[in-house]
């Protein structure tokens, strides 16, 4: 007999989903209709599935609240960034875009300035706090910061994203050592880690709900999200106070006169690294017709 049930996907690979229902984990496949919708599920979604003879079938996806392209989840009531200034080190401009994606859909972001043990990372640091972000340092071998991050994650759904080789796998760890997670080296050489892990899935560690997400390089953003220009300033939160206040109506924040944002970054209340990565994205944003973001 064919049962209707109502969960959350945990874990997508290779077109299967794991759907975690009020007492169990059912794994499922997709309804071939939904490929036509250009809707397909990911983790994170709420979906009913139905369940016959043990077999399970994805019917229908919940309206999400918010969803991303990388990492591939959806309804986050936080994403956390990691990053870190020491073997890999992190470039400011990924963290700026995958910030810009989530402002962009009002997603809180927590920077994780990661590795610390080995390089404190001070300027990195100061950069996203000056910006407005909430910063926590952390070392998965010394424990710094896994209390703090603990409490900002606590009855949260959330995703951990960064560069590969960083620190996600083995910071889950540090917050949940019975998870067990596989952690990689860090090729000296190259400067990046290798991907130990290869698809979303979510864990529940104490009473939040984590999901591991595959590391990225420089080389991925440009399969992210583009923000459309017109929206761009709003996904940068230390703009925010001076917005309104330029010259023109329609500033654009770059080569204006009178332009209020400018003149906070000459004034040293604007990030000098933050605004050149507003310059690249804008120019990104450039390239693109709103059309083809639908």
């Amino acid at each position: 007999m064919l049962k209707i049930e109502t969960g959350r996907i945990i874990k997508s690979l290779s077109g299967f989903y794991d759907v975690w229902t009020e007492n169990k984990v059912i794994t499922c496949r997709a309804r071939g209709s939904m490929r036509r919708t250009g809707l397909s599920p990911q983790v994170g979604d709420i979906v009913d599935i139905s369940v016959e003879k043990g077999k399970g079938m994805v019917e229908r996806i919940h309206p999400r609240k918010n969803s991303f392209v990388r990492p591939a989840v959806a309804n986050l009531d936080l994403l956390v960034v990691f990053a870190a200034n020491v073997n890999p080190v992190t470039e400011p401009f990924l963290i700026d875009r995958v910030a810009a994606i989530a402002g962009d859909q009002e997603v809180p972001v927590c920077i994780c300035v990661n590795k610390c043990d080995m390089d404190p990372a001070e300027d990195l640091t100061a950069i996203y706090r000056q910006a407005g972000y909430t910063v926590i340092q952390t070392s998965a071998e010394t424990g710094l910061g896994i209390d703090e991050l603990r409490k900002a994650l606590s009855g949260k759904f959330c995703a951990f994203t960064g560069n590969s080789g960083v620190g996600k796998s083995s910071i889950l760890n540090a917050l949940s050592p019975e998870l067990k997670l596989p952690v990689g080296e860090v090729s000296e050489k190259l400067g990046r880690g290798r991907h130990t892990t290869r698809h979303v899935e979510l864990y529940d560690v104490d009473d939040a709900l984590i999901a591991d997400t595959p590391g990225f390089s420089s080389f991925d953003t440009d399969q992210m999200e583009v923000i459309l220009k017109e929206n761009l300033q709003y996904a940068f939160p230390e703009f925010g106070r001076y917005l309104g206040q330029c010259q023109f109506r329609d500033c654009s924040h770059r080569k204006e006169p009178g332009c209020a944002v400018t003149t906070a970054l000459a004034a040293g209340e604007i990030g000098k690294s933050r605004y050149e990565s507003y310059l690249k994205l804008y120019e990104k944003a450039m390239q693109i017709n709103e059309w083809e973001l639908k």
